[in-house]
């Protein structure tokens, strides 16, 4: 079995999302040598940029606060409802430091076990003719044309490409295409950790 996973696999794992768990489950046994993932070599890259965005505009929320607070601390009778405020400011920079960490480690685990499909000349001419017939953004695009890229180059006998945002795929001329190459296309983590333990178990 050989599983595909894209940028929102790795920002599930790096800020503790809501499926994060059947996520830890698959890298798991990725490192266990019980299965098979690949990913874009793009995907290791898009997560960065999604952060970078997220820090941005954190800071800029801070400063609006932290200038917001010192205006009403001016005003008496409001020391004490301002207590914690502090805090709560602090956090929207703390965070974004313990994100670009987690991002780091699972980075690291990937780049240990993960196949890492290249970004070659061929996908990306691909990937315009995806997000033109699909209608795909740039982004979703060149994940796409990776997956059908080693899709064609090693031709597993069982695949599946698991996403988060079953919108960004959802196209049924893209379903048949995957499934015509044996691979299925899973719209959320969970689903994709169900089906991979159910191939397990009827493997074994």
């Amino acid at each position: 079995m050989k599983v595909y996973v894209e940028s929102n696999f790795v920002l599930e794992l790096a800020l503790v999302q809501e499926q994060h768990a059947s996520c830890e489950g698959i890298l798991r046994l990725c490192e266990s040598a019980g299965l098979q993932v690949a990913m874009p070599a793009y995907s290791l890259v898009e997560p960065y940029e999604t952060l970078v965005r997220h820090h941005q505009r954190r800071k800029r929320i801070k400063t609006d606060l932290d200038n917001e607070i010192r205006q009403i601390a001016r005003t008496e009778g409001y020391t004490q409802r301002l207590r914690g405020c502090q805090d709560l400011t602090a956090l929207l920079i703390d965070s974004a430091d313990e994100e670009a960490k987690g991002l780091e480690l699972v980075r690291a685990r990937l780049l240990k076990v993960a196949e890492i499909i290249p970004l070659e000349t061929q996908i990306l001419a691909a990937a315009t003719r995806y997000q033109r017939e699909h209608d795909l953004s740039p982004q979703d695009a060149v994940v796409y044309a990776s997956v059908l890229s080693d899709l064609d180059r090693s031709t597993p006998t069982r695949s599946c490409f698991l996403n988060r945002n079953s919108k960004d795929f959802d196209d049924p001329d893209i379903v048949e295409e995957l499934r015509k190459k044996n691979c299925k296309l899973l719209p959320r983590f969970d689903s994709g950790y169900d089906y991979v333990q159910r191939f397990k178990s009827s493997t074994t």
